[in-house]
Protein backbone atom coordinates (compact mmCIF):
# COMPACT_ATOMS: atom_id res chain seq x y z
CA UNK A 1 0.00 0.00 0.00
CA UNK A 2 1.56 3.27 -1.05
CA UNK A 3 1.51 6.08 1.53
CA UNK A 4 0.90 9.83 0.31
CA UNK A 5 3.53 12.09 1.26
CA UNK A 6 1.01 15.17 2.84
CA UNK A 7 -0.45 11.84 5.46
CA UNK A 8 3.63 10.82 5.83
CA UNK A 9 4.14 14.06 6.76
CA UNK A 10 1.41 14.83 9.18
CA UNK A 11 2.02 11.60 10.66
CA UNK A 12 5.45 12.69 11.25
CA UNK A 13 4.49 16.02 13.00
CA UNK A 14 2.30 14.63 14.91
CA UNK A 15 4.78 12.27 16.10
CA UNK A 16 7.28 14.73 16.72
CA UNK A 17 5.12 16.58 18.92
CA UNK A 18 3.88 14.11 21.14
CA UNK A 19 7.76 13.66 21.55
CA UNK A 20 7.78 17.32 22.35
CA UNK A 21 4.70 17.31 24.55
CA UNK A 22 6.71 16.83 28.16
CA UNK A 23 7.94 20.34 27.31
CA UNK A 24 6.18 23.18 29.11
CA UNK A 25 5.63 26.33 27.77
CA UNK A 26 7.26 29.74 28.96
CA UNK A 27 6.74 33.38 28.57
CA UNK A 28 9.11 36.38 29.13
CA UNK A 29 8.16 38.54 32.25
CA UNK A 30 9.74 41.50 32.65
CA UNK A 31 9.97 44.19 34.73
CA UNK A 32 11.74 47.67 34.79
CA UNK A 33 11.87 50.92 36.98
CA UNK A 34 11.13 54.53 35.56
CA UNK A 35 14.24 56.51 34.19
CA UNK A 36 14.94 58.97 36.67
CA UNK A 37 17.96 60.71 38.75
CA UNK A 38 16.37 59.70 42.40
CA UNK A 39 16.06 56.33 41.03
CA UNK A 40 17.79 53.21 40.96
CA UNK A 41 18.11 51.52 37.69
CA UNK A 42 16.71 47.79 37.83
CA UNK A 43 15.78 44.97 35.07
CA UNK A 44 14.34 41.92 35.76
CA UNK A 45 13.42 39.59 32.36
CA UNK A 46 12.42 35.89 33.84
CA UNK A 47 10.61 33.27 32.45
CA UNK A 48 7.10 32.43 33.55
CA UNK A 49 5.38 28.48 33.47
CA UNK A 50 1.93 29.19 31.15
CA UNK A 51 0.95 25.53 31.80
CA UNK A 52 -2.12 24.87 34.61
CA UNK A 53 -0.22 22.47 36.18
CA UNK A 54 1.07 21.87 39.46
CA UNK A 55 4.50 21.70 38.38
CA UNK A 56 4.34 25.36 36.38
CA UNK A 57 2.83 26.80 40.26
CA UNK A 58 5.98 25.55 41.65
CA UNK A 59 8.55 26.76 39.11
CA UNK A 60 6.89 30.37 39.32
CA UNK A 61 6.89 30.73 42.74
CA UNK A 62 10.38 29.58 43.28
CA UNK A 63 11.58 31.92 40.81
CA UNK A 64 9.83 34.79 42.12
CA UNK A 65 10.89 33.93 45.85
CA UNK A 66 14.53 33.81 44.16
CA UNK A 67 14.20 37.66 42.81
CA UNK A 68 12.69 38.55 46.00
CA UNK A 69 15.98 37.50 48.06
CA UNK A 70 18.17 39.24 46.14
CA UNK A 71 16.24 42.82 45.73
CA UNK A 72 15.17 43.24 49.45
CA UNK A 73 16.94 45.35 51.28
CA UNK A 74 14.56 47.57 53.32
CA UNK A 75 13.83 44.80 56.43
CA UNK A 76 11.23 46.93 57.05
CA UNK A 77 9.35 45.77 53.87
CA UNK A 78 7.88 41.77 53.92
CA UNK A 79 8.11 41.51 50.08
CA UNK A 80 5.29 39.06 48.59
CA UNK A 81 5.77 40.49 45.08
CA UNK A 82 8.83 41.23 42.71
CA UNK A 83 7.30 44.74 42.44
CA UNK A 84 6.92 44.95 46.16
CA UNK A 85 10.76 44.05 46.55
CA UNK A 86 11.94 45.94 43.91
CA UNK A 87 9.87 48.85 46.04
CA UNK A 88 12.20 47.44 48.65
CA UNK A 89 15.95 48.12 46.72
CA UNK A 90 14.53 51.45 45.85
CA UNK A 91 13.63 52.26 49.85
CA UNK A 92 17.54 51.66 50.58
CA UNK A 93 18.88 53.66 47.96
CA UNK A 94 16.74 56.48 48.92
CA UNK A 95 17.81 56.14 52.46
CA UNK A 96 21.36 56.30 51.68
CA UNK A 97 20.94 59.49 49.50
CA UNK A 98 19.16 61.00 52.78
CA UNK A 99 22.63 59.92 54.59
CA UNK A 100 24.97 61.12 51.54
CA UNK A 101 23.19 63.43 49.49
CA UNK A 102 26.34 64.64 47.73
CA UNK A 103 26.79 60.61 46.79
CA UNK A 104 26.84 60.19 43.22
CA UNK A 105 27.01 56.69 42.72
CA UNK A 106 23.48 55.07 41.82
CA UNK A 107 22.19 51.82 42.30
CA UNK A 108 20.96 49.50 39.97
CA UNK A 109 20.08 45.57 39.64
CA UNK A 110 20.04 43.40 36.41
CA UNK A 111 18.67 39.86 36.94
CA UNK A 112 17.73 37.18 34.29
CA UNK A 113 16.97 34.22 34.02
CA UNK A 114 16.38 31.33 31.39
CA UNK A 115 15.53 27.61 31.16
CA UNK A 116 18.79 25.89 30.65
CA UNK A 117 17.78 22.23 30.81
CA UNK A 118 14.39 20.05 30.42
CA UNK A 119 13.63 16.67 29.83
CA UNK A 120 10.63 14.45 30.73
CA UNK A 121 11.76 14.68 34.63
CA UNK A 122 13.76 17.56 35.34
CA UNK A 123 13.71 21.20 34.42
CA UNK A 124 16.55 23.27 35.39
CA UNK A 125 16.59 27.18 35.44
CA UNK A 126 19.52 29.52 35.97
CA UNK A 127 19.01 32.95 37.06
CA UNK A 128 22.10 35.75 36.70
CA UNK A 129 22.18 38.47 38.88
CA UNK A 130 24.00 41.95 38.86
CA UNK A 131 23.86 44.47 41.41
CA UNK A 132 25.93 47.39 42.49
CA UNK A 133 25.24 49.17 45.43
CA UNK A 134 28.46 51.55 45.73
CA UNK A 135 31.91 50.44 46.61
CA UNK A 136 34.61 49.22 44.56
CA UNK A 137 33.07 46.66 42.70
CA UNK A 138 29.25 45.18 41.88
CA UNK A 139 28.15 41.70 42.86
CA UNK A 140 27.52 38.89 40.21
CA UNK A 141 25.62 35.59 41.21
CA UNK A 142 24.39 32.54 39.44
CA UNK A 143 21.70 30.54 40.84
CA UNK A 144 20.70 27.23 39.76
CA UNK A 145 16.85 26.26 40.54
CA UNK A 146 16.32 22.46 39.55
CA UNK A 147 12.70 20.64 39.61
CA UNK A 148 11.48 17.22 39.28
CA UNK A 149 8.58 17.73 37.33
CA UNK A 150 7.32 14.31 38.15
CA UNK A 151 6.70 14.93 41.98
CA UNK A 152 6.12 18.89 41.20
CA UNK A 153 8.34 20.11 43.58
CA UNK A 154 12.02 22.23 43.70
CA UNK A 155 15.32 19.79 44.63
CA UNK A 156 17.86 20.23 47.20
CA UNK A 157 21.34 19.53 45.26
CA UNK A 158 21.47 16.73 47.17
CA UNK A 159 18.49 15.20 45.95
CA UNK A 160 19.78 15.00 42.36
CA UNK A 161 22.52 11.82 43.17
CA UNK A 162 22.12 8.37 44.45
CA UNK A 163 25.15 8.84 46.68
CA UNK A 164 26.33 12.61 47.40
CA UNK A 165 29.26 11.37 49.09
CA UNK A 166 30.06 9.03 46.26
CA UNK A 167 29.55 12.04 44.14
CA UNK A 168 31.52 14.44 45.76
CA UNK A 169 34.63 12.00 45.66
CA UNK A 170 34.24 11.66 41.97
CA UNK A 171 33.80 15.67 41.48
CA UNK A 172 36.86 16.27 43.51
CA UNK A 173 38.72 13.92 40.88
CA UNK A 174 37.50 15.83 38.35
CA UNK A 175 37.92 19.25 39.59
CA UNK A 176 41.35 18.02 40.51
CA UNK A 177 42.35 17.48 37.52
CA UNK A 178 41.00 20.02 35.87
CA UNK A 179 42.56 22.78 38.11
CA UNK A 180 45.63 20.78 37.90
CA UNK A 181 45.98 20.16 41.66
CA UNK A 182 48.04 16.83 42.83
CA UNK A 183 45.92 13.82 43.12
CA UNK A 184 46.32 13.56 46.78
CA UNK A 185 47.75 16.10 49.14
CA UNK A 186 45.75 19.22 49.74
CA UNK A 187 42.96 20.36 47.83
CA UNK A 188 44.66 24.05 48.40
CA UNK A 189 47.75 23.18 47.21
CA UNK A 190 47.58 25.80 43.86
CA UNK A 191 46.27 28.32 45.68
CA UNK A 192 42.16 27.20 46.31
CA UNK A 193 40.95 28.75 49.76
CA UNK A 194 38.63 25.60 50.63
CA UNK A 195 37.28 25.63 53.97
CA UNK A 196 39.12 23.32 56.44
CA UNK A 197 41.45 22.41 53.44
CA UNK A 198 38.66 19.80 52.49
CA UNK A 199 37.42 19.52 49.22
CA UNK A 200 33.29 20.22 48.53
CA UNK A 201 30.68 20.69 46.39
CA UNK A 202 29.52 24.21 45.34
CA UNK A 203 26.18 25.73 46.25
CA UNK A 204 25.08 26.33 42.73
CA UNK A 205 24.41 22.94 40.75
CA UNK A 206 22.73 22.95 37.19
CA UNK A 207 21.59 20.78 34.28
CA UNK A 208 22.55 22.62 31.37
CA UNK A 209 22.39 21.33 27.55
CA UNK A 210 26.52 20.36 27.82
CA UNK A 211 26.53 18.38 30.86
CA UNK A 212 26.18 19.23 34.68
CA UNK A 213 27.35 22.10 36.08
CA UNK A 214 29.31 22.89 39.36
CA UNK A 215 29.55 26.86 39.77
CA UNK A 216 31.49 27.74 42.60
CA UNK A 217 30.94 31.46 42.92
CA UNK A 218 33.47 34.56 43.88
CA UNK A 219 35.02 34.28 47.15
CA UNK A 220 33.52 30.60 47.76
CA UNK A 221 36.61 29.01 46.74
CA UNK A 222 39.51 31.43 45.48
CA UNK A 223 39.76 35.35 45.40
CA UNK A 224 37.46 37.90 44.03
CA UNK A 225 40.28 38.04 41.00
CA UNK A 226 39.33 34.67 40.02
CA UNK A 227 35.89 34.85 39.20
CA UNK A 228 33.67 32.02 39.12
CA UNK A 229 35.04 28.48 39.14
CA UNK A 230 33.09 26.08 37.26
CA UNK A 231 33.33 22.27 36.24
CA UNK A 232 30.95 20.78 33.87
CA UNK A 233 30.59 17.42 33.91
CA UNK A 234 29.47 14.94 31.12
CA UNK A 235 25.66 13.49 31.81
CA UNK A 236 27.90 9.80 30.09
CA UNK A 237 29.89 10.36 33.05
CA UNK A 238 27.31 10.88 35.54
CA UNK A 239 25.23 8.11 35.07
CA UNK A 240 25.99 6.34 37.77
CA UNK A 241 25.63 8.75 39.93
CA UNK A 242 22.42 10.54 39.44
CA UNK A 243 19.29 9.59 40.82
CA UNK A 244 16.74 10.33 37.62
CA UNK A 245 17.51 8.93 34.46
CA UNK A 246 17.45 11.72 31.56
CA UNK A 247 15.29 11.29 28.75
CA UNK A 248 14.36 13.35 25.85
Amino acid sequence: MKIRFPYLLIVLLLLWNCEKDHRLTFEPLDFKTENCNNCPKVTIHIPKAMDESPISGIINNSVKEEIISLLIYDDRIEAATIEEAIQSFKNGYLELKKMYPDEPVGWEADIEGKVTYEDKNLLTIQVNSYSFTGGAHGFSSTRFLNFDKAKGLEMENMEIFKDPMEFQKFAEGKFRDQEKIPATGSINATGFMFEDDEFYLPENIGFTQEGLQLLYEQYEVASYAEGPIILILTYKELEPYLKFKRES
